[in-house]
């Protein structure tokens, strides 16, 4: 026969076969127990790699933040997880991780309003520890800055205020505006032409507003506060109307600023406008004395010949176009008026003002021709003393 037989099993085989049998669920539950283990490990490791550990081992930069008092550990995470900025790594790496945590160890009633330097290198769990430490809120100092104010106005504002120890503070953060020109605008600013010549490149850009900071904050966070406001006032909407006039942003402020100063009455703002672009389109000098009163640091109605003569590119008398930057820091009312000159005052062809009796008025005066310009200063010139 070619078919092969089974040999029997030996009594020793049947004893290990039956000991199999008897062991083999016991151990595939072992086994499968083990997989278990293994994979909910990978899996708790994972979870607090990716939201309980640190978001960045390596980055221990400080990151100052502000809990309002009765925030909820909800809020606590979103201001957390929003600490950087939009589209940026914030603190924590989720706001469910961090609310499943501080209700699992019991602290989500214990975290206490402040202000709080925390950094990226931290995890969860040290964060929560700080937070339940508590830190009270630090003081704070508010301002207001007057629309038309220059850096050295807003200087005085800051010395008033316990802000800073020394005028040359402002003054050295706002000369080359070096530590802000990641702001486009500002970068734009120190490319123009005659950049370098500029009393302050900041000036023009430091938005009159009330503000809110802390009592030690530095000149450069002040500023960046401020340049910020700026930044949301002066829309897409004022850089498109920019465009369609063919003037860059740095120009529209440095009208602004010239419309700001000359201007005190709110029907004059988009008067002076068209007064000034009238000028700038028939390439006359602008004649301008506010920015003749910014080069020579002094303010008054009427300047002398010589002062006239002041070789300053600052001196519309002297140089027709706009002055080479800013002579104050406008307000929305200016930039608007700026972007948005008098309609009626463009078409007939508007040249010249004048103030009338500044004790009585701060209307000012327009004329189309000289002729009528001089008519109206010899008026009022005697009010100007």
């Amino acid at each position: 026969m070619n078919g092969k037989t089974n040999k029997p099993m030996t009594r020793r085989q049947k004893r290990l076969r039956r000991f199999w049998l008897a062991i083999r669920p016991a151990f595939v539950l072992l086994v499968s127990l083990a997989i278990v283990f293994v994979v909910a490990r990978a899996g708790v490791n994972y979870a607090l790699a990716k939201y309980v550990e640190p978001v960045d081992k390596n980055d221990a930069t400080p990151i100052e933040v502000t809990i309002p008092s009765s925030s909820s550990a909800s809020s606590i995470a979103r201001i957390l997880y929003g600490a950087c900025g939009y589209d940026k790594d914030g603190l924590i790496s989720s706001t469910a991780a961090f609310k499943v945590y501080v209700d699992f160890v019991g602290k989500a009633n214990s975290l206490k309003a402040g202000t709080y330097v925390l950094s990226k290198n931290m995890s969860i769990k040290q964060i929560v520890e700080v937070l339940c430490e508590g830190n009270p809120p630090k003081a704070t100092v508010k301002f207001t800055i007057p629309e038309g104010y220059t850096i050295e106005n807003i200087a005085k504002v800051f010395m008033d205020k316990g802000l800073i120890t020394s005028e040359t503070e402002l003054y050295d953060a706002a000369r080359t505006g070096n530590a802000f020109l990641n702001f486009a605008f500002v970068s734009d600013a120190a490319a123009a032409q005659n950049a370098g010549v500029r009393s302050y490149l900041l000036e023009g850009y430091l938005f009159p507003d009330t503000y809110e900071v802390y009592a030690d904050a530095s000149v450069e966070t002040i500023l960046i506060k401020m340049l910020n406001r700026f930044n949301e006032v002066f829309s897409d909407e004022y850089l498109t109307r920019a465009q369609q006039l063919g003037m860059t942003m740095d120009q529209v402020i440095t009208l602004a600023s010239l419309i700001e100063r000359e201007a005190a009455a709110p029907d004059d703002f988009a008067k002076v406008s068209a007064v000034f672009h009238n000028r700038l389109n028939q390439d006359m000098p602008l004649q301008s004395c506010a920015s003749l009163s910014y080069a020579l640091g002094v303010t008054k109605y009427v300047f002398s010949a010589s002062e006239q003569e002041t070789d300053s590119l600052y001196n519309t008398y002297k140089h027709k176009g706009l002055p080479v930057g800013p002579v104050c820091n406008p307000g929305k009312a200016a930039i608007e008026a700026a972007l948005y000159p008098n309609e009626d005052f463009l078409s007939e062809g508007y040249l010249y003002f004048c103030n009338q009796n500044p004790a009585e008025t701060s209307e000012l005066v327009f004329a189309r021709t000289y002729e009528e310009h001089q008519q109206n200063v010899e008026k009022y010139q005697q009010y100007w003393n």
